[in-house]
């Protein structure tokens, strides 16, 4: 027996230590136990209920362990094995026809998160397709919404250290639910709670974390309509200017635009935006008098909130909040959402993805969310012909999925998938390939939720015939034909390349590393910011310039019960498909018999009074419709939500649903106002009995 240290891999912000204990007597290396990591500087050796079964899923009856080829229809999921050779002699003989017959843009790489290590995000692919000139592919469904809200104030997504809330008195967890998707961090509250502080929750779902409030010691839970957050934070800028809890000293010297503020939000009383927001004016104004005179006070929000139309604009207008108190003085204070941007500051984008073996050409680029759209030929520049999916499950991910779906079932489409599993995407294949797990490469594991990068050792072999992701572009490579040497380089290589600034022995035999950050946990102290001005930018000219408002203002989403009202009077109910359960991850885990079956499957929830204005009772089939889909659902009926939004969460496969859609089959792809992400929760939906 031996044991090999890892990290998780799963696009979540925990990133958490591991120990995968590995029989070595066997014809082959089995790994037969995997455990958390006790030294771990966050995880601290506990592993979620989605990991501590991973095993399962290595040595899962179900995985793929061959090449397949599709002998049925598509969607049908009717494969045959076929060796690799094959495998890769088709695949490039249908890309060399699509280059030749419609040009390199009609071909579409398609990824994400699935497995966000260094290698498994970025590996050869982007060389790979920047060598053929393929269509660029912007990756925006989950975090450059936020990420460009932040940077239009401050200028950058460089925010606090999560793990400094310990030095926190007032905590506002805004919608984010820490105890579901940010587990690892809930100690670290706790411990701030121990001295003292108090927890507030900003979500229009009474979530598992507002659950775990303790009212008694100064605990709140404060639960705006969705998509009206902004509204709420002006009327809290209202109340501190108002009220005179601003720091003029700080405001004065680090940032630019207060006196416009103030005057834009002199009219954003408490009861403007209680009549947008559904949150009583005088907690509103409790709120911002409890912000602006708790010092430190650290606001903690994830993406959640950026899956509205207005979503940029969220984070834009919720970053001048510790600029207006001056918070960012202050260990605890500030505000904290992603921290890999202090780990991507460490990685050469330039040698990872080599963007100069596009050799010039500018091929267009196709938003993630809009895939529907591109496949069912309605982008601009023509149709994708061949699609190429990795470490992503777009069937079930990407939002308006029938329109996907659509797409995916066209004839002339060529697409090839790396999969451990038949999901409802590879289902639509024409070539399957297998993909290793976690525990079968090596590779370096950034995180976005603290602080500490790990290296994941490989601890078996890969299992049957699959290969890694840098390994299958090594090989798609050979096939093809292509020579340039960048596109065979080694992951060793490749990882030295990525990070040449990070002493990589030194990672692989300590586990893993802080990344840099100031010492004093005060990264925005004395100003400094990157804007044009250095400063805060309260009131933006490059904003301005850029044909968007200058100052933080609350646009209302079109599909929302502000928004067009034909539409709101077709579809009332406002619909938001959340990460609900605690056995999977987006759409991984759900299809295993010891996850899935666990969580009970898929469900509309609906408030008391909504159910009883439909006619519906508990366990009843429901129907639930737009203009995009229809789906047929049990019902559940709880005090969770607020009259007017129901949730469908989101994760389930199509063979879970009685009718075979899923719930982003009726959620929206429209983009957000920059950034490019896209509003899935600016959903209206009507219910029924079915």
């Amino acid at each position: 027996m031996r044991t090999v240290v890892g990290a998780c891999h799963h696009d979540c912000p925990d990133s958490c230590g591991w120990i995968v204990t590995v029989d070595d007597t066997t014809p082959t290396p089995t790994a037969v136990k995997l455990r958390g990591h006790p030294d771990h500087p966050f995880s601290q050796g506990e592993l979620c209920p989605k990991v501590n079964r991973f095993l399962d899923r290595v040595y899962s009856p179900d995985r793929i362990l061959t090449p397949l080829r599709r002998v049925g229809a598509k969607g049908e999921g009717r494969f045959e094995p076929i060796s690799w050779d094959d495998a890769l002699a088709e695949i490039a003989t249908r890309l060399h026809d699509v280059i030749d017959t419609h040009g390199a843009e009609a071909i579409l790489p398609f990824s994400d998160a699935g497995n966000q290590s260094t290698l498994a995000l970025m590996g050869l692919s982007s060389r790979f397709f920047h060598h053929l000139g393929a269509s660029l592919l912007d990756r925006t469904i989950c975090g450059p919404t936020a990420g460009a809200g932040l940077a239009a104030t401050i200028g950058t997504k460089l925010g606090a250290d999560p793990l400094d809330v310990v030095h926190s008195q007032l905590v506002l967890l805004w919608g984010t639910n820490t105890r579901l998707t940010n587990r690892h961090l809930w100690p670290f509250i706790e411990q701030a709670r121990a001295n003292g502080a108090r927890i507030v929750v900003i979500d229009p779902i009474r979530t598992l974390t507002a659950e775990g409030l303790d009212p008694s010691r100064g605990d709140r839970f404060v639960q705006p309509l969705p998509g009206t957050d902004t509204a709420m934070v002006l009327a809290m800028m209202h109340v501190l200017i108002r009220d005179d809890l601003v720091d003029h000293d700080w405001v004065a010297a680090h940032t630019v635009g207060f006196d416009e503020l103030a005057a834009h939000v002199a009219d954003w009383t408490p009861e403007r935006a209680a009549a947008i927001t559904g949150v009583d004016a005088d907690v509103i104004t409790e709120l911002a008098r409890d912000y602006g005179t708790t010092r430190p006070a650290m606001i903690r929000t994830l993406i959640g909130a950026e899956h509205h139309e207005n979503g940029a604009m969220f984070f834009r207008t919720l970053s001048c909040l510790p600029a207006l108190t001056g918070s960012w003085r202050e260990r605890g204070g500030g505000y904290a959402r992603s921290v890999g941007s202090w780990q991507d500051q460490l990685v050469d984008d330039h040698a990872v993805h080599r963007p100069d073996l596009l050799a010039g050409r500018t091929p267009r680029t196709i938003n993630m969310s809009r895939l529907g759209e591109a496949l069912e030929g309605r982008a601009e520049g023509g149709p994708v012909h061949a699609l190429v999916v990795w470490s992503c499950n777009p069937l079930v991910i990407v939002p308006n999925s029938e329109s996907v779906r659509r797409g995916l079932a066209r004839d002339d489409l060529f697409t090839v998938v790396h999969e451990q599993f038949l999901t409802d995407t590879a289902r639509y294949a024409d070539i399957v390939l297998p993909a290793t797990t976690q525990i079968e490469a090596s590779d370096v594991v950034p995180a976005w939720g603290h602080l500490w990068m790990a290296w994941n050792e490989a601890a078996i072999p890969p299992v049957g015939e699959s290969c890694s992701n840098t390994e299958l572009f090594r090989r798609l490579a050979r096939a093809m034909g292509l020579t340039e040497p960048s596109l065979f380089d080694d992951d060793d290589t490749l990882l030295r390349q990525a990070f040449p600034t990070v002493d990589l022995d030194a990672l692989r035999r300590d586990g893993w590393m802080r990344v840099p950050f100031p010492d004093d946990g005060l990264p925005w102290a004395d100003g400094g910011f990157p804007t044009p001005s250095g400063k805060v930018e309260l009131a933006s000219d490059r904003l301005e310039r850029a044909g968007h408002p200058r100052l933080p203002t609350f646009v209302p989403p079109r599909e929302g019960p502000h928004g067009d009202p034909e539409l709101v009077a077709r579809y009332p109910l406002q619909l938001m498909t959340p990460k609900h359960h605690t056995r999977f991850l987006n759409s991984g885990y759900s299809h295993l018999p010891k996850h899935g079956p666990a969580e009970g499957g898929p469900f509309v929830e609906l408030d008391p009074a909504d159910a009883a204005a439909r006619g519906l009772s508990e366990g009843d089939l429901a129907r639930v419709w737009n203009d995009r889909a229809s789906l047929e659902l049990p019902v559940r009926i709880g005090d969770r939500l607020r009259p007017g939004v129901v949730v469908v969460p989101y994760g389930w496969w199509s063979a879970h649903h009685p009718d075979g859609k899923v719930g982003n089959s009726l959620t929206n792809d429209t983009l957000t106002e920059w950034g490019g992400g896209v509003a899935f929760f600016d959903t209206l939906v009507e219910v029924a009995p079915a």
